[in-house]
């Protein structure tokens, strides 16, 4: 079965299983969502993932992460750009999520990174999705 937007699907696979309170989430890999899962756990919303090689495209295994009252680091993890709109900001225009508290993933030109990283190294690009 083919999918419209794998990158969607791993948010939404990431949001569900954070609001379920799982220690863990499996989502068929992909190097744009390896490098998600990167800046994720470099912005410490996750507490870390891991590459598992089948015989197909792989398993990306995302480890959630939790506060010492059992709640989500991740409060919202939404989608911006989509197959059918895209989303490009140049870099004195990428957004910042909730004043600063939050994260946006931007595909750039140097690879996925944060809208603060994109802003230093002065690229825009587009704007995958935000965290917060």
């Amino acid at each position: 079965m083919s999918m419209t937007d794998p990158v969607a699907d791993m948010l939404t696979r990431v949001r569900n299983a954070s609001s379920a309170k799982h220690a863990r989430v499996d989502v068929p890999a992909s190097k744009l969502k390896r490098e998600i899962a990167r800046v994720l756990a470099e912005t410490r919303f996750i507490d870390n993932f891991a590459f598992i090689e089948d015989d197909k495209q792989g398993v990306l295994r995302l480890y959630l992460r939790y506060d010492s009252d059992n709640k989500s680091l991740i409060q919202g993890i939404k989608r911006i750009s989509r197959p059918g709109l895209r989303q490009y900001s140049g870099n004195a225009d990428v957004p910042r999520v909730r004043r600063g508290l939050g994260i946006a993933i931007v595909s750039t030109s140097r690879g996925v990174m944060t809208d603060r990283e994109a802003r230093k190294a002065g690229v825009g690009g587009e704007i995958l999705c935000s965290v917060w």
